[in-house]
């Protein structure tokens, strides 16, 4: 019996994409940068406004592949990190007149600390008792942001209304335009920041951890400090994006961050191919446009349809959009070749 324990400790909790396959060649990256720089100067604001969206939840299913398609960890509570982010931001900028661009990175710092103390109890933890263990944080979140004694800070169950900024320096731009341009530039930041982590030692230390922590510990690799900043890391990439969707929306309450957020941004993360970072971009565009069109479909049955549409994607495209971008792969080195 403990024989078959520690083969199915001993066992990854992932699919081990190389670290390569992480990412996408630099003319694709090209491509795809100047097709989001260029949209927005033909579409209406709330299509820019949507846009944006997708850029926000892109950068915190981002941050969930990192943390799971990196060091092989599971998380369910990626919400609480987006809601103490949304917060920090949304404090900083009502009670204390911080400049909404400052507190990008105070979110970051607080969401990395809050990250990776949680880090160190989830330590013992692996597989589907880490899940749930996130998944218990995520639940609670919620209630903690509502109770009275933060109720001067957070705005308790009525939230907190947030001022949007105008565009700086005299810029002709709506401020849905500019949030969105400023939104890109800090998801591009947040991109290499990713992709350089991953080619650094600590990434090869998180990989050999997903892949085989045993042998990482064999090796010399500080398995609970690699762990515990894979948290925190995660947790900062995640709290930004909460901090950007608070200025994007203007308003925090604690209902807008339950455990649906989380499984939004984890059905992302599938969708788009867990370890395969640029697929943050495609599983965030399903989880905002897909449940749109299932509305259109059927108001009354709309999360069955979206159901459907997941189901769907799920049976056919098992690795996500990561599986559509090697086929088309594949299918232009035939051409060459041809």
């Amino acid at each position: 019996m403990s024989t078959v324990q520690d083969s199915v400790s001993q066992a990854p909790a992932v699919a081990a994409p190389s670290k390569k396959s992480m990412t996408v060649g630099t003319t694709t990256t090209l491509v795809m940068l100047a097709l989001l720089i260029i949209t927005p100067l033909f579409v209406k604001n709330f299509i820019i406004f949507q846009m944006t969206m997708v850029l926000i939840y892109a950068i915190a299913i981002l941050a969930l592949n990192l943390l799971t398609g990196g060091s092989g960890q599971f998380s369910l509570g990626q919400s609480a990190f987006y809601a103490v982010g949304a917060y920090t931001a949304g404090i900083l900028m009502e009670h204390l007149g911080v400049n909404y661009v400052l507190t990008i990175p105070a979110a970051g710092l607080v969401c990395f600390i809050f990250g990776f103390l949680f880090g160190f109890p989830a330590l013992r933890l692996s597989g589907v008792y880490l899940a749930l263990a996130t998944f218990a944080l995520a639940v609670a979140m919620p209630q903690i942001l509502k109770l009275n004694v933060f109720e001067h800070w957070t705005g308790g169950v009525q939230g907190l209304v947030i001022t949007k900024p105008d565009a700086p320096f005299g810029l002709k731009m709506s401020q849905d335009m500019w949030l969105y341009y400023f939104t890109l530039f800090v998801s591009g930041i947040i991109y290499l920041l990713a992709v350089n982590l991953l080619r650094s030692r600590s990434g090869r230390a998180l990989m050999a951890i997903r892949d085989n922590p045993i042998a990482a510990s064999a090796m010399g690799v500080d398995l609970p400090l690699y762990k515990t900043l894979a948290f925190g890391v995660s947790a900062a990439f995640t709290g930004i994006a909460g901090a950007l969707g608070a200025i994007v929306v203007q308003f925090v309450a604690p209902d807008s961050f339950t455990i649906q957020l989380a499984i939004a941004i984890f059905v992302g993360m599938v969708v788009g191919g867990v370890g395969w970072l640029p697929g943050s971009l495609v599983g965030s565009a399903f989880i905002v446009f897909v449940p749109n069109v299932a509305e259109h479909i059927s108001k009354g049955l709309s999360g069955a349809v979206f159901g459907v549409f997941l189901f769907a994607v799920i049976f056919l495209l098992p690795h996500g959009a990561r599986q559509v971008a090697y086929y088309i792969e594949a299918l232009f080195r035939k051409k060459s070749k041809s």
